[in-house]
């Protein structure tokens, strides 16, 4: 999965309508152009991309202040919002995905009802040990790496890596367990995202042509 259609949507979401420059601020002020591929070519091609497969509508709204074609705000459909959620849900539930796959879904989990996470990342949990467990019937921990010769270097970072997945989740499930965060439906949320003309302290200052769109 990449994580540039789940930021864009959720971006988009936040707002309820945004331009594409809007979305690009919001990423860059998650930090996002840093940890994934949302640079702003990217997220101005999936933008488009999605508008043309439904999953967005878009809205001309008023001519470019650049003298360009008229800017573009962009709404989820009913099949973006499916879409969203889906890739959202994927993305708590898979153990071995990119990094940015997961940091985008942890970033967006309140969207979900608080059960509903909990459920998704103890299946993760799940997952992530029946992997383990097809590495142990290889590779002896116990008994070290130097048993495989330097190839045992690579089940010994399976294996702790595993264990750190396993370790993080469980703690993450049991905030969430908790009480911890606000989920869909309890309260105000956490507000990400920058307000209209709002200064975005982590932005880049890149131009990029899709900017006046």
């Amino acid at each position: 999965m990449s994580a540039i259609r789940l930021l864009v949507l959720g971006a988009v979401r936040q707002h309820g309508r945004a331009h594409g420059y809007q979305v690009r601020g919001d990423l860059e002020y998650w930090g996002a152009h840093e940890w994934s591929n949302a640079k702003p070519g990217s997220i101005y091609h999936a933008l488009k991309q999605m508008a043309k497969q439904g999953l967005l509508h878009a809205h001309e709204i008023a001519p470019s202040t650049a003298g360009g074609p008229p800017r573009v705000e962009y709404e989820l459909t009913e099949q973006g919002t499916g879409e969203y959620y889906t890739l959202l849900r994927d993305a708590l539930v898979t153990y071995d995905q990119r990094g940015d796959v997961k940091t985008a879904a942890i970033g967006f989990m309140v969207d979900l009802p608080r059960a509903e996470a909990v459920a998704l990342l103890k299946e993760r949990t799940r997952g992530i040990e029946a992997w383990r467990s097809s590495v142990l019937a290889h590779y002896v921990p116990e008994d070290g790496p130097e048993q495989l010769g330097h190839i045992g270097e690579i089940m010994n970072m399976w294996v702790h890596t595993a264990d750190s997945e396993a370790e993080w989740t469980q703690g993450l499930i049991g905030r969430i367990e908790g009480g911890a965060y606000t989920f869909i439906d309890e309260g105000e949320p956490f507000v990400g995202v920058l307000a209209e003309n709002e200064e975005n302290p982590y932005a880049t200052g890149e131009r990029h042509p899709g900017d006046a769109g």
